[in-house]
Formats: structure tokens, C-alpha cells, sequence
């Protein structure tokens, strides 16, 4: 007797609400997979700010490169991190570098969205809808809907029990040009007695800022970006653009077959530049997931969420915290208007043995 197995390729649709820098991400590692994905425009479609900039680890590079999309092309590598203080006269406390090894490279957000719209129109997997406002037909229609909005029906129905912190500050982002440097690839953070102001190069002639400055909206920010700025002659400071800053984690990631995703699950004070970070890191663990599943024939449902919780939940949410805590520290100082912490970090962190963990720590995160 002759026995056929016959391998019968189960039709696999995803559907992601909201079509930010996550969401696009996501959908581009899932249509890679051949699986047909449809991204449903965010109903309150926002301009897309062109002051902002990311950083991203040398291992999500890596794993964006082979996963998602190249983007060699678009990054600019940062080879040195300089932590300042301005309670120790604004010297240097920290400095983290690997010899000729990048640490982590950045890239302007606006030009990272609109190359993944491109690529993902090439996909025959690919749809962009616009929004529906029927919610119940998007549920009865796919057996995974991801859900990257902050305000939708489905979150404010499902998805609004967080923990959240205010930390009663506005975050300001800018790009300044300068003139030309030979090698423009160092990033410095200075944590000021108002808050942190991070210098991020992404080129030779340009620098992001951003700077997390307590209290209300504040009309003195370019004078500030040039009084922590010691390295550029700057020729124009951009458009400074301006959000209020809280954390959240997610209670729960999912309802049903429908999975929270990106700033919906955890938003993070921008300090260390790990926002994006995590969401990629989360992205590898959904993509882990759904590929077990693929290889085993089966449907991409409910078990999904289940196992991305599972696998996820407490590593963000300690790596949440570890961000919070150094924010506290810092701020601690401050209120107690001592220079004594800043000196403790710049002997501890310093140590070799420390420094190597906190560069692995800032590239991959929690690890299991």
C-alpha cells in the first residue's frame, strides 16, 4: 500500500490596527512569511513629525536587516556613548564604547515609515484599508487582529487597565545642523538639574535632540539646547516639536484572538532611547511564535496572544521598571540637591565588569 501525506497549506490573514512605526514594521516581517497581512489606517491619522529620530540597538539592526527590511542605507552608526552630569559641573560620569564596534545607530523616524510603506506595497500580501468605524466586522473577519492604536474602540473596551506613571514633564525633540564634523559619531546625554538632554548624531552635519524638561510647555528650549551644547558650531535649530511624558504597561495583552502591540503595551520615559527598542524585541518574540506555528500547520489565533504574554509580560515589565528606576535616580539627586549619586555612578558604572553589562543590557534587554 502506498501511503500519500499530502502538506495543505492553511490561508493565513492578519489584520493590524494602525499604521504607525511598529504596526509597518510588523506588517513587513509577516508578509516576508507569506502571510497576507491588511493594516487598517488609524481614524485620527496624525502628521507624521519630521523632528524625531531613533536609536536602534546593534542586535535589533541585526535582526531588522534579516527579518524586516534592510535599512544599512538609512542608519548612522554611534560607536561612543558620553553620560554627563550638570551637579559635577557637567563632566563626564559615564562613557561607553566598544573599539571599532557600533553600539547602537540612529535613524530619522519619518524616513523609516515612509521606506517601509514602500516595500510593503510591493507585497502581494499587502493591503492598506481605510479605517472601518464597524469593529465587529474586522473581529469576525480575522482569526489575529493586532492592535497598535492607543485610542480605539477595541483599546478603550478591552485594553484600559494600565499601570501608569505621569512624570509631569513634556519631552522636546529637534533636529539642529551645524557645521561639518570629520566624525560625528558620539551620543551624549546630559542629565541637567531640569531633566536629561540627549545630542543624537545622524550625520556628519546633523544632530537630533531631545530634551525631558519638567513642568509645563516651555518657550526657552533653543536657548537651553545651546547652553548644554559643547561640541557644534550650529548653523539652524529645527522645528522643535513637544509630548507630554507617562509611562503605562498593559495589564493584560490580549482579549480573545486580539493582541495588544506596540505603545499600547508599554511606553517608557525616552531617556535611554529603548521605546522602539522593546518594540522590536517584541516583534522577534511574536515572529518566533508564529513561525513555531506555521511549521507545525497551524492557525494563527488566540493561542498566539496566550504565548506572547506568557513569553513577554514579565521582561517588559522589569526592563519598564530598570528605565524608571534610573529616571528616579537622577531626579532624586536633584531634589536633594547633592552631587553624591552622580559620583557613586561614575565610579560603579565605570567598572568594567558593570559597563560590559549595561552596553549588553541597553542592546538586547531582558534575556531569558
Amino acid at each position: 500500500h502506498l501511503i500519500f501525506v499530502v502538506k495543505i497549506k492553511i490561508i493565513m490573514k492578519v489584520c493590524i490596527l494602525g499604521d504607525g512605526l511598529t504596526s509597518l514594521a510588523l506588517a513587513k516581517a509577516l508578509v516576508n512569511r507569506g502571510i497576507s497581512t491588511d493594516i487598517f489606517l488609524n481614524r485620527n491619522h496624525k502628521k507624521k513629525h519630521t523632528s524625531r529620530s531613533l536609536g536602534i540597538s546593534k542586535s535589533n539592526v541585526e535582526f531588522f536587516n534579516k527579518n524586516i527590511v534592510n535599512i544599512d542605507n538609512l542608519l548612522w552608526n554611534i560607536n561612543k556613548i558620553e553620560i554627563y552630569s550638570e551637579s559635577l559641573n557637567n563632566s563626564k560620569i559615564i562613557e561607553f564604547k566598544k573599539t571599532n564596534q557600533t553600539l547602537f545607530s540612529t535613524i530619522k523616524n519619518h524616513e523609516l515609515i515612509a521606506y517601509l510603506k514602500v516595500q510593503l506595497k510591493k507585497s502581494k500580501y499587502f493591503k492598506l484599508k481605510d479605517n472601518l468605524n464597524d469593529y465587529k466586522s474586522i473581529i469576525k473577519n480575522y482569526s489575529l487582529i493586532i492592535n497598535c492604536e492607543l485610542n480605539n474602540e477595541i483599546s478603550n473596551k478591552f485594553f484600559s487597565r494600565k499601570i501608569n506613571k505621569n512624570y509631569n514633564s513634556f519631552a522636546y525633540t529637534s533636529i539642529i545642523q551645524h557645521e561639518k564634523l570629520l566624525n560625528n559619531n558620539t551620543a551624549t546625554q546630559t542629565f541637567t538639574k531640569e531633566g536629561p538632554i540627549a545630542f543624537l548624531p545622524i550625520s556628519n552635519k546633523e544632530t537630533s535632540i531631545v530634551y525631558s524638561l519638567k513642568g509645563g510647555k516651555r518657550l526657552e528650549i533653543e536657548s537651553l539646547i545651546r547652553k548644554f551644547n559643547t561640541k557644534y558650531k550650529i548653523n539652524k535649530i529645527n522645528k522643535v516639536n513637544s509630548f507630554e511624558l507617562m509611562s503605562s504597561n498593559l495589564r493584560s495583552y490580549y482579549h480573545k484572538n486580539i493582541l495588544a502591540f506596540g505603545d499600547l503595551l508599554h511606553k517608557i520615559h525616552p531617556l535611554a532611547g529603548q521605546g522602539f527598542n522593546m518594540s522590536i524585541r517584541d516583534i522577534k518574540v511574536l515572529i518566533k511564535i508564529i513561525d513555531f506555528k506555521i511549521d507545525l500547520g497551524l492557525d494563527l489565533d488566540s493561542s498566539v496572544c496566550f504565548e506572547f504574554e506568557n513569553k513577554n509580560k514579565h521582561k517588559n515589565h522589569i526592563f519598564s521598571n530598570g528605565i524608571d528606576i534610573i529616571h528616579e535616580f537622577f531626579n532624586l539627586e536633584n531634589r536633594i540637591n547633592s552631587n553624591i549619586l552622580s559620583k557613586s555612578i561614575k565610579f560603579f558604572a565605570n567598572n568594567k565588569i558593570s559597563n560590559k553589562y549595561f552596553i549588553k543590557f541597553a542592546d538586547e534587554g531582558i534575556l531569558n
